[in-house]
């Protein structure tokens, strides 16, 4: 979060200086150094940021290397519900973690629970200003290329579908860069203690889409209509 877009923030809630930093509970001279990017935003005063200015999660900070170790299913799941997703909104929680390490967690898993997996290409698609820059970085250091490929495929289709002319294009880009780091070798979404035998069966059905990023998987954006709205 630069010191610019802390200041724009602000003047569209049209809060004066003063007043923002009364209610971030810091001297208007600090909030004046952050503005002006003399002084890094902490990640505490980051999330009170978001919630100030009522700025989206991604403006959440990121970790400078993040962690490959999947969460739990459960966690994963309430974190979605509090992202905002539809599939999801039996349960009750609040997240003040940015989209793009949820993503990355779940793509993590080797086992994810098919009902999470369809979650993630409606992650991409509601939280399209992802910083892709790092999303991108730490897929291809951690061999998350092709999952990560899979579902920004379906997420733009998704945005096809809904007539998201904006989004599309900016995703369809996202693929274009990840294209150059797709690994050759054959996975699944998410789903390796697949039997040889439903392998086989996937090889023959798994959608062009899946194909394109060497996946064994038959989701596709039809399987998505329930959380399109």
């Amino acid at each position: 979060m630069t010191g610019s877009e802390i200041k724009k923030a602000r003047k569209a809630r049209a809060l004066s200086q003063q007043e923002a930093a009364r209610r971030l509970g810091v001297t208007q001279g600090y909030l004046s150094m952050l503005e002006s990017d003399q002084r890094p935003v902490p990640n505490h005063l980051a999330k009170r940021l978001r919630q100030v200015y009522g700025l989206s999660l991604t403006a959440l900070p990121l970790s400078q290397r993040w962690n490959k170790q999947p969460i739990d299913e459960n966690r994963l799941a309430a974190q979605l519900a509090a992202a905002g997703y539809p599939g999801f909104s039996y349960l009750s929680g609040r997240t003040n973690r940015n989209p793009a390490e949820l993503l990355l967690s779940a793509l993590a898993h080797d086992e994810l629970d098919p009902r999470i997996a369809e979650a993630l290409p409606w992650l991409v698609f509601t939280y399209h200003d992802l910083d892709w820059d790092w999303v991108m970085r730490e897929a291809k250091i951690h061999d998350l290329t092709n999952r990560l490929g899979f579902t920004v495929t379906l997420a733009r289709e998704l945005a096809q579908e809904q007539g998201k002319l904006d989004i599309a294009p900016a995703l369809a880009k996202v693929e274009r860069q990840l294209e150059r780091s797709r690994l050759m070798r054959e996975e699944t979404f998410c789903h390796e203690s697949m039997t040889e035998a439903e392998r086989r069966w996937l090889r023959q059905r798994s959608t062009p889409e899946a194909r394109r990023w060497n996946l064994l998987s038959d989701l596709s954006v039809e399987h998505l209509s329930h959380v399109s709205a």
